[in-house]
């Protein structure tokens, strides 16, 4: 009989937090998206469709539903990363070198969040897994 660590027993559970980790961060991102796109949760500045701030918030709220449901994971979160990259260098690097001061703290780590997605996969929890047991 083999006896478990405690480093075993919370590795075994490593999957499932993948997709833990997925979804939380989808939920607080598409939330950016419908934001820009339908002023929910409430504010001020709601950009035009057509400017560069309308598509990211489609593509917030777009990829932020999909990587929610966990459906073309990999795809969706190498975009996503790739936007948040874009989005750090254009808006917020250029205010300040450093990244608690030029606001782009979120933009670097929902980033690296999702090219670990996009590396990882979805997690056991997701469509895409639903639809590869089939």
């Amino acid at each position: 009989m083999t006896t478990q660590t405690p480093d075993s027993r919370l590795a075994s559970r490593a999957p499932e937090m993948l997709s833990v980790l997925r979804i939380v961060s989808a939920l607080i991102f598409l939330l950016h998206g419908s934001q820009k796109l339908f002023a929910f949760p409430p504010t001020d500045q709601q950009p035009p469709l057509a400017s560069l701030m309308g598509v990211g918030g489609v593509l917030e709220l777009i990829g932020g539903l999909l990587l929610l449901a966990g459906l073309f994971t990999r795809p969706v979160a190498f975009v996503l990363s790739g936007m948040m990259a874009v989005a750090y260098w254009m808006f917020h690097a250029p205010g300040s070198l450093y990244p608690t001061l030029n606001g782009g703290d979120a933009a670097i780590l929902y980033c690296f969040v999702f090219l670990y997605i996009f590396v990882a996969g979805p997690g056991p929890w997701s469509l895409d897994a639903m639809m590869r047991r089939r």
